[in-house]
């Protein structure tokens, strides 16, 4: 289930569950997070740009747990909106990959590889610091400065570490210690506030991913 973990009279911040969708899909008619927002606060009902999507300003995949911010009236869906665009909201997101071929990974670096969706190249860029290194696998922390789909997955696959047990992305995935989802994991998000607050918001990692981390030890 989605516990929120800020509040006030004008944002939502939500840790995901790896497993459930954001908003409904054409192909799925599971439960998803926007079901739960018009449950929980159904004040937020007609907020946003669309119904699917009550107050959502931005998304994550289905299996990718984390923060995830939701505006409460429409006042704070434009001011949250104009941040995204500016790219004044800052993201970080953590994630295991494998290093058993590739580049070699410094301290820190970054990718600019162009994304191709459907017909269209877009620019992509990706920053990533690594935090700790295991003998087949480095975690990283991940801050994509645009936000393309999948972006953070493509890219670290472009430079041939892609993120552990990625099903997608890798014809052969690891997923070492029974991991059944990719370890990606939206740590934090740092965004202004309506009232001129710069603020951090942190989501604890899930069990299943810190179990993968405690066995690499």
């Amino acid at each position: 289930m989605p516990t929120i973990i800020y509040e006030d009279e004008n944002i939502l911040a939500i840790n995901k569950p790896a497993g459930l969708l954001v908003h409904a899909t054409e192909n799925s008619k599971s439960p998803t997070l926007a079901d739960w927002i018009q449950k929980e606060r159904p004040e937020i009902e007609g907020v946003g740009e669309d119904s699917l999507r009550p107050g959502i300003v931005h998304r994550l995949d289905k299996e990718t747990s984390g923060v995830l911010l939701v505006a409460k009236n429409q006042k704070s869906f434009e001011f949250l909106k104009k941040q995204f665009q500016n790219r004044e909201i800052k993201k970080t997101y953590l994630a295991l990959v494998s290093v058993r071929g590739g580049s070699a990974l410094g301290g820190k670096g970054k990718i600019n590889t162009p994304i191709k969706r459907f017909t269209k190249i877009r620019d992509a860029e990706t920053e990533y610091t690594i935090i700790k290194r295991y003998k087949d696998y480095t975690l990283l922390g991940v801050s994509p400065k645009t936000g393309r789909t999948h972006q953070i997955r493509i890219h670290l696959k472009s430079i041939g570490h892609p993120v552990v047990c990625d099903k997608l992305y890798t014809k052969k995935p690891d997923c070492p210690f029974g991991l059944k989802r990719h370890f990606l994991h939206a740590s934090s998000i740092e965004l202004t506030l309506p009232d001129g607050k710069r603020m951090r918001i942190d989501a604890d990692m899930p069990e299943d991913l810190s179990l993968v981390l405690k066995s690499l030890r």
